[in-house]
């Protein structure tokens, strides 16, 4: 299964802005469902953002759009997470999640065994949000 290597958090100033990447290192034969979630002090993981590699199709936790921006870039297999507008409640370990799948475009039973469903967690990025 793939691995996925999130980096880009830092601290910052209510207001201010921050690009989270996330890496795929896996079989770029095969589509993902690729989604930022995130982990605040004393609260539990929620969703951010997802993108499919294949279609593009990009979803948003209400909490987050006119905010986030999430993107797909193919030739560099990553997944960014732009964020502005920062506030305090951002505060929180972001966690980049890769779900495998077999691409649309391929529906025999080689692609089915080679793209077999599997999810991949990374090791998390902090971003701290200060008032």
């Amino acid at each position: 299964m793939a691995q996925v290597v999130e980096s880009g958090g830092e601290s910052v100033q209510a207001g201010g802005s921050l690009r989270l990447s996330c890496v795929l290192h896996g079989d770029t034969f095969c589509s993902y469902n690729m989604t930022w979630h995130r982990q605040g002090p004393e609260k539990q993981r929620e969703f951010v953002s997802g993108i499919d590699t294949d279609d593009n199709t990009i979803t948003y936790t209400d909490f987050v759009k006119g905010r986030f921006s999430i993107s797909w870039n193919k030739i560099r297999d990553t997944m960014y997470l732009e964020m502005t507008d920062l506030r305090p409640e951002d505060t929180a370990m972001y966690y980049c999640k890769a779900v495998r799948r077999p691409p649309s475009r391929c529906t025999s039973d080689y692609c089915a065994r080679r793209c077999g469903s599997a999810e991949a967690w990374g090791q998390g990025t902090l971003v701290t949000v200060s008032s």
